[in-house]
Parts: C-alpha cells; sequence; structure tokens
C-alpha cells in the first residue's frame, strides 16, 4: 500500500518542522519523517539545553562573583543534579509544543527511518513494517552531526561529542575541548564556572575563526580572564587514552614548540557533518558535492525536480535559525509560490559572557570589498544601561560603505544576540546607517550602544569623543 501526499519532509529539526508547518498552513496535506526526536539537534542536544546551563550556570558565577553581597556565599553550590533534571523538563516542554502544533495543522508524524526510494517515494522503516509514501514534492532536512578528525574518534566516553558533554553526570575535573568555535566555547564556558579546569586548542589563530577579527580577539581576552585556557594554532598530531584519560600531543604554529595536555573528558567540537548519506534508501540519484552537502539551486531545489533541500544538509553556516528560514521558502516554492532568502542579511551568536554576535561583513572582508569603508565603534563602558548591569566589557561595531550602506555589524557585549536583530533588519531592507542612527533608542538602554556607533560612523557621537 502506498500512502499519498502533497508534500513528504525528511527531517523534524528547526527547518523540517517549520517547512512542514508553512505547507500546512498553505493547505497542503504534509508529512513529516523524524527517526530521533521532534525539534532536532538544536531543541534536544543543542541550542536549548546549552543556554539553559549557560543561564544556570552564569546565574551561579554571578554570585559567586559579587561583592556586595553578604553571608556565606562560599556555601553556595550548584546543584548540577537538578540542573540536569530541570533541563529535561525545558526540552520536553518544547518538543511537546512542536509536536502539539504539527498535529493541529494536520501533519502527520512518522517517527521512523525513512529515505527516499526514487524521485517521489519515501520508504519508512517503522516498529509496524515497511511503509511507502508517495509525495508530489519533498524537503530534505536531515541536518548534521559532529565531525571526528582522523586522530581523534569518538567513544562516548573519554572522547564525546556535545551531545554527551551536556549530559555529564559528573562535573569534570578536566575538561579538553578541541575547536573554539560556538560550541566549544558555549560548553567551555559552563564547564569553567561550575570549577572545571577548562582547556581549548584551536589549530585556527583566533577562536572563532571567520568572524571579525578585532571582536574574536577581544573576546578570548576576556575569556581568559574568566580562567579559560585558550590556545591557538595548536596542530594535534597524537592522540591516546592512558589510565582512563585522554592525552593529546602536537605543536603549537606559533613557535613550533611541542605541547601535551590531558584531561578526564574530551569535547571534540572541530566541525561537522552533513547527514546525506542517510537520505536515500536504495540507489543514490540527488547529487552531493565533495564535501558531503546536498546541491540545491537559489530556490534550495536539488538536481531533481520537486525535491528541495534545506539547513545543514546543504552547508554553508550551520545555523537552527538559517535552517528554519530555509525551511519556509522551500515550502513556499514547493507550493508553487516565490520567496527570496538574503544571506547577506544572516545573524549569528555565541552566547559565551559576554556574548558576541554579528551579521554582514567582517571588517576583512569589507576592506577586500570596497576601497573605502567606515567603521563606527562604541564601547559599552559609555553606555548608561551596561554600567548598572555590571557588564560593560565590549563594544558595539558598525561597517558601512561611503555611500552609507551598512555592510556589516558586530556585538560583543550583554544581550548582544537580542541587539543583532537591529542592525539584520536594516541590512536586510537595504536601510542606511543614519537610518539606524536616527531612530529613537529608549533610555537607558543597551540599544542605545547600537545608536551611537551608527553616529560614530558619522563622526557625531554623542557619549563618545569622535
Amino acid at each position: 500500500m502506498v500512502i499519498k501526499k502533497d508534500i513528504a519532509i525528511l527531517g523534524g529539526g528547526p527547518g523540517g518542522y517549520v517547512a512542514a508547518i508553512r505547507c500546512a498552513q498553505l493547505k497542503m496535506k504534509v508529512v513529516l519523517f523524524e527517526e530521533d526526536a521532534l525539534g532536532g539537534t538544536c531543541t534536544n542536544y543543542g541550542c536549548i539545553p546549552t543556554k539553559y546551563l549557560l543561564h544556570q550556570t552564569k546565574i551561579f558565577s554571578e554570585i559567586a562573583a559579587n561583592k556586595k553581597l553578604e553571608g556565606p556565599v562560599s556555601q553556595i553550590v550548584c546543584s548540577w543534579p537538578k540542573v540536569q533534571k530541570e533541563k529535561k523538563v525545558v526540552v520536553d516542554r518544547l518538543v511537546r509544543g512542536v509536536e502539539f502544533l504539527l498535529q493541529r495543522y494536520g501533519v502527520e508524524i512518522v517517527k521512523a527511518r525513512a529515505g527516499l526510494k526514487d524521485e517521489r517515494r519515501i520508504l519508512a522503516r517503522t516498529p509496524d513494517g515497511e511503509k511507502m509514501y508517495q509525495a508530489e514534492k519533498i524537503i530534505l532536512a536531515t541536518g548534521s552531526r559532529p565531525a571526528e578528525l582522523p586522530i581523534l574518534k569518538f567513544n562516548g566516553k573519554e572522547i564525546v561529542t556535545s551531545r554527551e558533554t551536556l549530559d555529564f553526570e559528573v562535573v569534570p575535573k578536566k575538561l579538553l575541548v578541541v575547536g573554539a568555535g560556538a560550541i566549544g566555547l558555549e560548553l567551555a564556558t559552563i564547564y569553567s564556572r561550575l570549577g572545571a579546569e577548562v582547556t581549548v586548542l584551536e589549530i585556527m589563530p583566533t577562536v572563532l575563526p571567520g568572524c571579525d577579527r578585532e571582536m574574536s580577539l577581544r573576546l578570548e581576552r576576556l575569556l581568559k580572564m574568566q580562567g579559560l585556557n585558550i590556545f591557538t594554532q595548536m596542530r594535534i598530531e597524537q592522540s591516546f587514552l592512558n589510565n582512563g584519560k585522554v592525552v593529546l600531543k602536537g605543536t603549537s604554529l606559533k613557535n613550533q614548540a611541542p605541547f601535551e595536555f590531558e584531561a578526564e573528558s574530551l569535547l571534540l567540537a572541530a566541525g561537522r557533518k552533513a547527514n546525506s548519506e542517510t537520505i536515500h534508501d536504495g540507489r543514490p540519484f540527488v547529487a552531493i558535492n565533495e564535501k558531503g552537502c546536498v546541491v540545491v539551486s537559489e530556490n534550495l531545489e536539488t538536481n531533481v525536480a520537486g525535491i528541495y533541500a534545506i539547513g545543514d544538509l546543504i552547508g554553508g553556516k550551520l545555523l537552527a535559525h538559517k535552517a528554519a528560514h530555509e525551511g519556509r521558502a522551500a515550502a513556499v516554492h514547493a507550493c508553487g509560490g516565490q520567496e527570496t532568502i538574503d544571506r547577506r542579511a544572516l545573524p549569528m551568536a555565541v552566547f559565551t559572557e559576554p556574548e558576541y554576535a554579528s551579521v554582514g561583513l567582517t571588517e576583512e572582508e569589507a576592506r577586500q570589498a570596497t576601497d573605502k569603508i567606515r567603521i563606527g565603534v562604541f564601547s559599552f563602558q559609555a553606555n548608561g544601561r551596561a554600567l548598572t548591569m555590571g557588564s560593560s566589557e565590549g563594544q558595539v561595531k558598525i561597517i558601512a560603505d561611503q555611500n552609507d550602506r551598512l555592510l556589516g555589524a558586530h556585538i560583543l557585549g550583554p544581550s548582544a544576540s537580542d541587539l543583532i536583530a537591529e542592525l539584520t533588519l536594516a541590512l536586510d531592507k537595504g536601510l542606511k546607517v543614519r537610518d539606524v542612527a536616527a531612530a529613537i533608542h529608549i533610555h537607558p538602554t543597551l540599544g542605545e550602544a547600537v545608536m551611537e556607533a551608527a553616529l560614530k560612523v558619522h563622526g557625531e557621537a554623542i557619549h563618545a569623543l569622535n
């Protein structure tokens, strides 16, 4: 028996379930296949649990560091079992919410491993046996997984992914983190706050490779001041287990000096790999490039008409909100409409302390793109709201071309992930920097730092020398 639908979606992560909801809103009959859990890696093993642990450990670290509190502050401890238990409650609530929405929209949810049998059929291997589905259009949203290195392989015990790291029952005394991207730095921050000796190794010259260099270097300095041991330009050449500990050996590319580190746990956060090998159940026919990513057109359509792919599966920046945005666009295209994606206005954020967020070009990229750029930088040390919060480290940096067109924006400071939304909208809508500066910002707020940075592009900042 073949079950017929208008749209079939492989993958229930942010991109997949957003696509399913949008298709249902457009009055399509939709089936969504998810083998693991609705919400995908983001909700279950990534964004959401990480941010919960970051928030809880931030409260703990702020209390411990607050010199204005009286009483036995030293006796306050973070109850890790309680934190882990509540983390699961938050995750489960969000997963149930996603499932509720899908069901109310009439989306059929098939919790099973599924793959393309041919250009219009999907075979689902359910606990009750195999079921064949046929759909007019198909959207692939199978996401990605942590990548291994030739000399570092996951074993789920000493060498772990972010998934196992989030579920540690006991805080390790020593934690090695390989990779200083968002995942590595966020998890390093969590366990450092809990008292672990954390060492981060990165082969590139700065943390957050590919981000604005000035901001990355400043964040690296601030994280080191918080107790993180961060070493860049570190090439790992050998790894082995010794009495239940992981040992890494290699060479520092800065001075060619050898290094050796050991810890009971090692988080490998050196990138992710697209789950492209799982999309077929039989002969592969959807084009995949040399990086293992599905190849798509500007409309997110694969080499097979009527089959679309989104999110981590197609590469680019591996961000949940990118996948969700592409899910909406792919759904509209699959239903016969048109929706454009402006990838220039794709923001990102790292939820360290302080947070770092950006959109558009880095200063290095902007200088390569045009001969003349104008930059406005405003420090949170001159922002009243940041001072009242005791969070004045960092700055806002706005980059414009000679015609006042916004090219990029970078925020290192409190609530950077929220503040970047204003500048993302400005970049997406083609606003001038003067448009941002002219908007009235509430006082006292962190958003005033955005306004001041925009003013400073033209030498007109009020609360800083120009």
